[in-house]
């Protein structure tokens, strides 16, 4: 039986050259090595060394080396197939099955490599030859150094299209080869009767500083290319080929192995010259995703290097979004001793131009300052959250359940849980010794106050410093006081002087979903700006959620087109009869911020706040699910004991009430 290199390579990742050892030899942790007795030889001195970082072991007694699927077969008398069965077998992968067609793509990967081998070079070429001069002075003006330029083996990509598939085929590389690697297209159709001839294949980066991608064992597998004229697209990167899976892979991951190893830390920027620019200044194990938010494959091999990597991201908004979402990736698969930090620097600011304005210990003092998972995960609940009331201080405390209730570790759950509820109590004042009354007899924290305590004060900041400021007690989508249910002046339901005769809660809600779709079509930019949010927003019918994720799409692909491109994308994907119903009259009057003449903010407060209710809508419905599968498994004495605690209430207030049917909202407008 044959195992491809890519699958030997994943087993040898996954499991832990200590952890297959350890069962036979007592190893001692010594720095970044394991040591022991050889298992080879008889010695009274351990010599038998094990690197996880390096995958192998050594005896320098009797030269003994190898790596885990060595040891396997050399200790228990396995064939090679046997122990590769047996350790993919701990590890939960699945052995791929042997056929001709798998020895084929094998093969054929191992050429790939070669003829990436050959694009890079003369790419290196290009930038430095003639052609190469814009690019030059742009990396002068990043102030990159000779050594840096090679080290990190930059090249050029010129504006005159056919040069790379010319110099290739001179040297016997084929064009199928060039498009398999993704640097060359193939044009679907070259042209009409009657039109001009197209080329049959056009390159797939023209004009472009260009960054090798290589795996974990330093072959190259892709590039980046990073435009140096005007070009909607800053950064591009390879399409995904038999070689290269963006989600699986990141930038310098080759190169900061070795330094991760020596320096114990791994940190995750955003891009290609974050990167350099970090390793430049003296922080070699420096990487960074590709074009996409962090991965659960890419936080695994970050956890490969070092048991808490640090992320550190612009202190923007986008930065913070980035942050929180690599939270909701990490939190099912963290272990004990495996999490991450976050760093986030001022704002305005990234890793390349913090180091040129203020230097290498600048950047160390923002790394050192590094918040854990927990602190940011109770950030991403609390941004934005009012909890003036009970019910919403419940709904926080629900929430918090919710988000730590996906971590499997039970040992790991048990401690966020009470880490949450700490925090939770000392935001509301719970843990006061005389509760929220008697304020003044107590030296407890008053609650939604800002008592100077640890963990809300900058970076992150707190959001409760200052109640009477109402923009800071509001969701991003304008939940919170005045929100989507709410009957102060920030409520913002359907021009009440439109008249809805007999229109029922679905119709309603249709012509909302209609509203919010009109709006998005005639204002891009507010499809633009909330473009994350909206990609996750479920909207009730089903018909108009297509809609909305192929409105997303459409923006993802091209974050520049105006009003009438984006109809015309829309007409194309067969959505013509369904503008009209948008851009009606009748939908229109009912949201006069969905006209194409509107102020974008007040578009943008529109799309917020009907985006509000639907979510509003939603958890309730998810609560309601909740509660039914609750009474579902509930036992006769359990039905019987809610049964009594409900009369008890109801004695208790003196008045009858139904409270299955008790909706507090028609209750507040019979008042």
């Amino acid at each position: 039986m044959s195992f491809t290199p890519e699958f030997l390579d994943e087993l040898r990742a996954r499991v832990p050259v200590s952890g297959v050892v350890g069962r036979k030899v007592k190893l001692i942790k010594r720095g970044r090595e394991f040591s022991g007795l050889c298992p080879f030889h008889n010695e009274k001195s351990p010599s038998f060394t094990v690197n996880d970082d390096k995958g192998f072991y050594h005896c320098f007694g009797c030269g003994a080396h190898g790596d885990v699927i060595t040891f396997v077969t050399e200790t228990e008398g396995l064939s090679f197939p046997e122990s590769v069965e047996r350790l993919a077998d701990q590890a939960g992968l699945q052995v791929p099955k042997a056929s001709k067609e798998e020895a084929e793509k094998s093969k054929k990967r191992a050429s790939l490599y070669d003829v990436m081998e050959d694009v890079a070079r003369w790419f290196e070429e290009q930038l430095a030859g003639s052609d190469g001069k814009e690019a030059r002075e742009y990396i002068n003006r990043r102030g990159l150094r000779a050594e840096t330029v090679s080290r990190f083996r930059l090249g050029l990509a010129p504006t005159q299209r056919g040069l790379l598939r010319k110099a290739m085929n001179a040297r016997g590389i084929d064009d199928q080869q060039l498009v398999d690697i993704g640097v060359i297209k193939q044009n679907d159709d070259s042209g009409g009767s009657d039109g001009p001839k197209r080329d049959e294949f056009w390159e797939y980066f023209n004009h472009r500083l260009m960054f090798p991608i290589t795996d974990r064992r330093g072959r190259i597998i892709a590039f980046g290319g990073r435009a140096l004229g005007d070009s909607k697209a800053k950064y591009l990167n390879s399409p995904e080929t038999i070689l290269f899976h963006k989600g699986k892979v990141l930038y310098n991951l080759a190169y900061a192995r070795q330094a991760a190893h020596d320096m114990g830390e791994v940190i995750v920027t955003e891009g290609y010259m974050d990167v350099i620019a970090l390793s430049q200044a003296g922080f070699p194990a420096a990487v960074a995703p590709l074009g996409t938010a962090v991965t659960e494959d890419q936080i695994q091999e970050l956890w490969r290097m070092v048991a808490e990597p640090t992320l550190c991201l612009d202190g923007d908004t986008a930065g913070i979004r980035a942050a929180f979402r690599v939270v909701d990736r990490a939190l099912p698969i963290i272990q004990p001793g495996k999490s991450l930090k976050f760093a986030t620097l001022p704002e305005g600011e990234d890793p390349d131009s913090l180091i040129q304005t203020q230097g290498s210990a600048t950047m160390r003092e923002f790394l050192s300052q590094a918040r854990p998972l927990s602190e940011m995960l109770w950030k991403k609940t609390i941004d934005g959250v009012d909890i003036e009331t009970p019910e919403r201080r419940a709904a926080l405390k629900a929430d918090l359940r919710k988000q730590v209730g996906v971590i499997t570790d039970k040992d790991l759950k048990f401690e966020y849980q009470k880490d949450m509820f700490r925090r939770f109590d000392n935001l509301t004042g719970a843990n006061a010794s005389q509760g929220y009354g008697n304020q003044g007899q107590n030296s407890g924290p008053a609650p939604y106050q800002n008592n100077g305590r640890q963990g809300y004060n900058k970076p992150y900041g707190n959001p409760y410093n200052n109640p009477g400021n109402k923009s800071q007690n509001r969701t991003p989508w304008g939940g919170g006081k005045g929100g989507a249910r709410g009957k102060g002046k920030d409520s913002f339901n359907l021009d009440p002087r439109i008249p809805r005769p007999n229109m029922s809660p679905r119709l309603l809600a249709r012509r909302q979903e209609q509203v919010l779709l009109a709006t998005l079509v005639n204002h891009p930019g507010v499809l633009t700006k909330h473009l994350e949010d909206l990609a996750t927003l479920r909207l009730p019918s089903q018909d108009f959620n297509v809609v909305l994720q192929d409105l997303v799409d459409v923006i993802v692909r091209d974050p520049d087109l105006d009003r009438e491109a984006l109809k015309c994308q829309l007409c194309d994907k067969g959505y013509s009869r369904l503008l009209d119903e948008l851009l009606s009259p009748a939908v229109l009057d009912h949201g006069k911020f969905a006209r194409p003449a509107t102020d974008s903010t007040a578009a943008e407060h529109g799309v917020t706040h009907i985006a509000a209710m639907f979510r509003e809508k939603q958890a309730e419905q998810d609560k309601g699910v909740q509660s039914r599968e609750f009474a579902a498994n509930m036992d006769e004495t359990g039905l019987t004991q809610l049964e009594a605690h409900k009369q008890l209430r109801q004695e208790a207030s003196g008045v009858a009430i139904d409270l299955d049917s008790y909706d507090p909202d028609a209750y507040e407008d019979s008042q």
